[in-house]
C-alpha cells in the first residue's frame, strides 16, 4: 500500500489550514529566539495537562500552581480544592509540588516534592501524605529521599524504594517497615530497574502491590557482574568520576529474580522463572492478575527470540508458562525477534477467567482474547494494519477501545469493537492523529487531535454516544493559530519515494515559502530511521518543525523519509533490517536522496542530511557509504559502532557481537571513516549516559587516522538530550550557521 503525490493526503496538505502568505501583512520571520531562546513559548501549543479521572467519570483532578483541584468534566468548573500549598504548609514552609497521586478510596493525596531526575525515567523525591478528611499533612519518611512511592490499593500503606531497598509505611501509625536489606549501589537493586531495563524496557519502578494490599511483588537486580562505565564530570579543579553499571552488547547483564513479600510480616518468597541455571534472561514485566494470589510475569531469553507469559502462585512460588510468543517469519528467512512493547497491553478482566493479549503473530499487531490457562478464545481485531495501542476495555459493555493505523500508517484513529470481534466502529473521521483518555467507568473520554499543519485540539465525548458530538471543547489553541497566521509558514506535504525493490517509502516535504518550481533549491533531509520508529506522521510536530520553517524561509527544502525498518507497516517491513542494522536503512536514504535529485526544483549538488542518536548514526553512514550523494551532514550524539551500545537494544536487532561480528563492523561508520566526503559536523555531550561520548571519540580517531577533514563540537556534562540553560539555542545556532555555510 502506498500513497501517490496526487492522493488525498497531498490534497489535504495543499488545502491546508495555514493562512497563505498573500493574506499576511507584513509576514514575521521565525528566529531561534522564538524556538529555543527568550521567546521560546511563541510556538508552544497549550494542552490539557495532568487530567486524573476520579472513580465517577464526571470528575477529574489536576495540579497547577501547587494546587490540586477537582473539576466537573461536563462544564469544566472547579468543584473543590483538594490541596493548596499556600494554605497547607509543611513546618511553616510552602511546598513546591511536582506531582501527586490520589489514593484508590480518594481520601488521601501523595505529594511529590523536591524531585531530582536520575536517568530518563527515574527520580528521587521527598513525599508527603495529605489526608483530605483531617486536612493533616505528614512527611512520608524521615530518611533520605525516596523513589517510586506508591499507594497500596486500599490506601492504607505506601511502598517506596530508598538506597536500593524496598520499604512500606503504615499510614495509620506512620510506621516504616524495611522489606529488603541487601540493596547497595552498583550491586543489588530491589524494586527499581537497573539502567538498561529503564532505558530499553521503559520501566523504572519494579514493584507492584497485590490487589488485596497484602503483598508486594518486586524484581531484584543483581548487577555485580555488570561492567561499570565511567564518565568524567567537569567543573571542579579535578574532574569527578561518575561510575554506573552499563552492559554493552555481549557483556554480562544483571541477574534478575522475582520475589513476593508479605507487607505485614516481611516474609519473602522467590517465584519460579525457569531452571536454576537459566540466569541469562530478562524479566521485564510483573503484573498481578485479578486473583491476589496469582502473579503474571513476562520472560524473555537473552536474544529476545522467545517471550513467555508465566503465572506464578504467590503462596508457593510455583509457576507455569501460559503462552509463548516467537518471531513472525514473514520474510522466508531466519526468525528475528519478539518485541516486548507489542505485549504491553496485557489486561486481566474482572471475571477472573479471561485476559486480553496483543501480539503480531499474524504479521501485524492485533488484539486477542485468552482464558487463564492460555487457550485462545479468539481474535478481537484482525487485518493488514497495526493496532497501535489498546486504550481500555469496558467490561460492562464487553467492548474494547483502541488506536490503529488502519486508515494509513501515517495516522492514528480511535476504534471501538466488541470483545467477540464484532461491531467494529471507527470513532474519528477527520484526517490526522488522535489519542484518547478514558474515565475509569468508560462514561467519558478526552479526545486529542492534530494534523501535520494544525495544532492540538482537545474535546470531551460521552463514550458510546451515537451522534459522536463533543460535550465541550477544552482546548482549541486559538491563540496559537492566530499567532501562526502572522508567520509565512509552508505546509508539510506528504508523498512517497520509490526504491529499487519496488516498494515506496513514506515521506514529507516542507518547501520554501516563496517556492518557485523553476528554480533549483538545496535540500536538507532529516533522518531517524531506527527499528519501529516514525518521523513521517500526519500529526503536529515539536520545535524542530519551526526550525525547518525558519530554514524554508531561507530557501531550503526540508525532507524526511521513513526507510525500511520503521514502524506502523507490519512485521515484515520492520524486521527486514534484522542482523544488519544500518545497511538497508542507509541504502534507502541514499535512494531517497537520488530520487530527490531528479526533481526539477532540487539542486542535485546541494543535498544534505542530519540526525540525532540513531539518526546521527544514519547521517554518519550516509556521509561515508553515501559520500558521493550528500554534500553536507550533521550527526548529533551518534552511535558509531553497536559494540559500544547496550545489550537489550542492540542484541534485539543484531544478536551478540560474538554471534554476528560482521553485523556490527560492516555497518559501522568507524569502519567506513576513510570514505568520508563533503562537509561533516559531529556533535556530542560528554555526559551522555545513553549513547556514550566514546562513540564520537572512536569515530574522530578513525577520521583523523584517515586524514579526513571535519568539524566537531562537544557539550560538557550534557546528556543525550543536550539541553539546559542556553544549550539548545547554542546547538541550533551552530547547526544553522553550518547549514547556511556548507549547504
Amino acid at each position: 500500500m502506498h500513497f501517490s503525490l496526487r492522493g488525498w493526503f497531498t490534497a489535504l496538505c495543499l488545502v491546508g489550514t495555514l493562512t497563505t502568505q498573500a493574506q499576511l501583512a507584513p509576514p514575521k520571520q521565525i528566529t531561534l529566539d522564538d524556538i529555543w531562546g527568550r521567546n521560546a513559548g511563541t510556538f508552544t501549543p497549550r494542552t490539557v495537562q495532568g487530567v486524573n479521572w476520579m472513580k465517577a467519570g464526571g470528575f477529574y483532578t489536576t495540579l497547577a500552581d501547587d494546587r490540586v483541584v477537582k473539576y466537573s468534566i461536563t462544564d469544566g468548573k472547579a468543584v473543590d480544592t483538594l490541596f493548596d500549598a499556600r494554605t497547607v504548609r509543611a513546618g511553616g514552609q510552602v511546598l513546591s509540588v511536582d506531582d501527586y497521586q490520589l489514593s484508590a478510596d480518594e481520601q488521601k493525596l501523595l505529594l511529590t516534592t523536591a524531585e531530582e531526575p536520575i536517568y530518563r525515567r527515574s527520580s528521587r523525591a521527598t513525599f508527603y501524605v495529605y489526608d483530605l478528611g483531617t486536612r493533616q499533612l505528614r512527611l512520608l519518611s524521615q530518611g533520605e529521599k525516596q523513589q517510586y512511592a506508591t499507594f497500596s490499593p486500599d490506601g492504607r500503606k505506601v511502598a517506596f524504594v530508598r538506597d536500593n531497598n524496598l520499604f512500606t509505611v503504615d499510614l495509620a501509625t506512620m510506621t516504616e517497615k524495611q522489606l529488603t536489606t541487601d540493596g547497595k549501589r552498583n550491586e543489588i537493586i530491589n524494586g527499581g530497574a537497573d539502567w538498561v531495563y529503564e532505558e530499553e524496557f521503559s520501566m523504572a519502578r519494579a514493584f507492584e502491590w497485590s490487589p488485596d494490599s497484602r503483598r508486594l511483588a518486586f524484581i531484584r537486580f543483581d548487577e555485580r557482574e555488570v561492567p561499570e562505565y565511567n564518565m568524567q564530570v567537569w567543573g571542579e579543579l579535578y574532574p569527578a568520576d561518575y561510575k554506573f553499571k552499563y552492559p554493552k552488547a555481549g557483556d554480562n547483564n544483571s541477574q534478575v529474580s522475582v520475589w513476593v513479600a508479605d507487607a505485614l510480616t516481611g516474609q519473602k518468597l522467590r517465584m519460579e522463572t525457569g531452571a536454576p541455571a537459566e540466569t541469562d534472561i530478562y524479566l521485564p514485566r510483573i503484573q498481578w492478575t485479578r486473583n491476589p494470589n496469582l502473579l503474571s510475569i513476562r520472560r524473555l531469553n537473552r536474544l529476545q527470540t522467545q517471550l513467555d507469559l508465566l503465572h506464578a502462585d504467590a503462596t508457593t512460588g510455583k509457576s507455569a508458562v501460559i503462552l509463548t510468543e516467537t518471531p513472525v517469519n514473514t520474510l522466508g528467512g531466519q526468525p528475528s525477534y519478539v518485541d516486548l512493547e507489542f505485549t504491553d497491553d496485557l489486561t486481566y478482566l474482572a471475571d477472573g477467567q479471561t485476559f486480553i493479549w496483543t501480539s503480531e503473530r499474524s504479521g501485524f499487531k492485533h488484539v486477542y482474547r485468552y482464558d487463564m490457562t492460555g487457550r485462545l478464545l479468539g481474535p478481537v481485531t484482525a487485518g493488514n494494519y497495526e493496532v497501535l495501542a489498546l486504550l481500555g476495555v469496558d467490561e460492562k459493555k464487553q467492548v474494547a477501545y483502541y488506536l490503529s493505523a488502519e486508515v494509513s500508517p501515517l495516522e492514528k484513529h480511535l476504534y471501538r469493537i466488541g470483545l467477540d470481534g464484532r461491531g467494529k466502529q471507527r470513532l474519528t473521521m477527520n484526517r490526522g492523529s488522535y489519542s484518547a483518555n478514558f474515565s475509569p467507568d468508560f462514561a467519558y473520554y478526552l479526545l486529542s487531535h492534530t494534523t501535520a499543519n494544525t495544532p492540538l485540539t482537545v474535546s470531551l465525548f460521552r463514550a458510546g454516544a451515537p451522534d459522536a458530538k463533543p460535550l465541550r471543547v477544552l482546548e482549541t489553541n486559538e491563540n496559537l493559530r492566530r499567532r501562526l497566521n502572522l508567520y509565512p509558514l509552508s505546509a508539510k506535504r506528504f508523498f512517497t519515494v520509490p526504491i529499487p525493490t519496488g516498494e515506496r517509502l513514506n515521506a514529507w516535504m516542507i518547501r520554501p515559502v516563496n517556492f518557485d518550481s523553476t528554480k533549483r533549491h538545496p535540500v536538507l533531509m532529516f533522518v531517524y530511521g531506527g527499528p519501529g520508529s516514525q518521523t513521517v506522521k500526519n500529526e503536529w510536530d515539536s520545535r524542530d518543525y519551526f526550525w525547518y520553517q525558519m530554514l524554508a524561509q531561507k530557501g531550503y527544502i526540508i525532507v524526511s523519509v521513513d526507510n525500511r525498518g520503521t514502524g506502523a507497516r507490519g512485521n515484515a517491513f520492520r524486521t527486514v533490517t534484522y542482523g544488519q542494522l544500518g545497511k538497508i536503512e542507509t541504502q534507502d536514504q541514499i535512494s531517497a536522496a537520488k530520487y530527490l535529485k531528479t526533481l526539477p526544483y532540487v539542486d542535485p549538488a546541494r543535498v544534505g542530511i542530519w540526525g540525532w542518536s540513531y539518526g546521527g548514526y544514519m547521517t554518519s553512514l550516509c556521509m561515508t557509504i553515501g559520500a558521493d550523494v550528500f554534500k553536507t551532514g550533521i550527526a548529533v550524539a551518534p552511535v558509531t559502532n553497536w559494540r559500544f551500545y547496550d545489550t537489550i537494544y542492540t542484541e534485539r536487532y543484531l544478536k551478540r557481537p560474538q554471534d554476528n561480528p560482521q553485523g556490527y563492523d560492516e555497518n559501522s561508520p568507524v569502519t567506513h571513516a576513510d570514505k568520508l566526503k563533503g562537509n561533516f559536523l559531529l556533535i556530542h555531550g560528554t555526559g551522555d549516559d545513553n549513547v556514550h561520548f566514546q562513540n564520537s571519540i572512536e569515530f574522530v580517531n578513525a577520521l583523523v587516522a584517515a586524514g579526513k577533514p571535519f568539524r566537531s563540537f562537544y557539550y560538557p556534562n550534557r546528556n543525550h538530550g543536550i539541553y539546559g540553560g542556553n544549550t539548545r539555542q547554542h546547538l541550533y545556532q551552530m547547526m544553522t550557521e553550518f547549514i547556511l555555510e556548507k549547504l
